[in-house]
């Protein structure tokens, strides 16, 4: 083997390692709080993978992997009826998102995605526990929608959601299985239009298999975690990693 061939292989190493362990956390988030995996993951994904547009579809292949289990393990608390019209509001615009992004530059993506984390980073710090939404078609739509660009662009389709789901359910229980249900639904969509665009490479499907045992690690921890965290508790877990991931991510950007 030649010297080339060595670093090329020790690189390929490295970076899925590094997957597994985003992964690992990524997945432990998700499952304790039930979104936060593309918050967490694309902060490093997009310099780990070819492009921006393959690492978008990596994160969501492995938030999928973990929302179907939290999915099956908590269908009893699932009412279809409350996600119809801000599912279909968001599959329309994360589509339309992903079309364009095929279209955009690499560079400019990232540039994009960090004003984008500096936004939510400092909505949900200081303005989401003031914000109580109310059920209804326009509350959905909106929230549709903005996490169909969300996720269409940057792969963290989650915080609009959440907000909405969050001060619409009354129990944990029932946010989790809604979120859960909503992100699997959204990221099957998007992985479908994400395969269409040429994203769902050999990269991709290699990435994938570094990261899968450690979504089974991350998931099975958070599991754990969420089943301890007290109902009435519960919203303010959700607040505090919001605020810790703000601060995170406004320190590494």
């Amino acid at each position: 083997m030649t010297p080339p061939q060595k670093k090329k292989n020790k690189t390929a190493l490295g970076t899925g390692i590094d997957i597994f362990l985003l992964a690992i956390l990524g997945s432990f988030i998700l499952r304790t709080v039930g979104f936060g995996f593309g918050i967490f993951i694309m902060t490093v994904l997009p310099f780990l993978l070819p492009s921006y547009g393959e690492a978008t579809c990596l994160s969501g292949l492995l938030a999928m992997t973990t929302s179907v289990y939290v999915v099956v393990k908590m269908r009893r608390y699932l009412d279809w009826r409350r996600l119809g019209v801000i599912l279909a509001t968001f599959v329309v615009t994360s589509t339309a998102a992903i079309f364009v992004l095929k279209r955009l530059d690499n560079f400019y993506l990232r540039m994009a995605l960090g004003i984008v984390l500096i936004v939510i980073a400092i909505y949900f710090t200081w303005l989401s526990g003031r914000i109580k939404l109310k059920a209804g078609v326009a509350t959905q739509v909106t929230a549709g929608a903005l996490s169909g660009v969300l996720g269409g662009f940057f792969g963290m389709q989650g915080p609009p959601a959440v907000l909405y789901f969050l001060s619409t359910e009354p129990s944990k229980e029932r946010y989790m299985a809604l979120i859960q249900t909503y992100l699997l639904t959204g990221n099957v969509v998007m992985l479908a239009v994400r395969a269409a665009s040429g994203f769902l490479t050999p990269a991709v499907g290699w990435g994938y298999l570094y990261g899968l045992g450690g979504v089974a690690i991350g998931t099975m921890v958070g599991g754990m975690v969420f089943e301890r965290i007290p109902q009435r508790s519960f919203r303010y877990v959700v607040y505090g990693y919001i605020a810790v991931s703000g601060i995170v991510i406004l320190a590494t950007l």
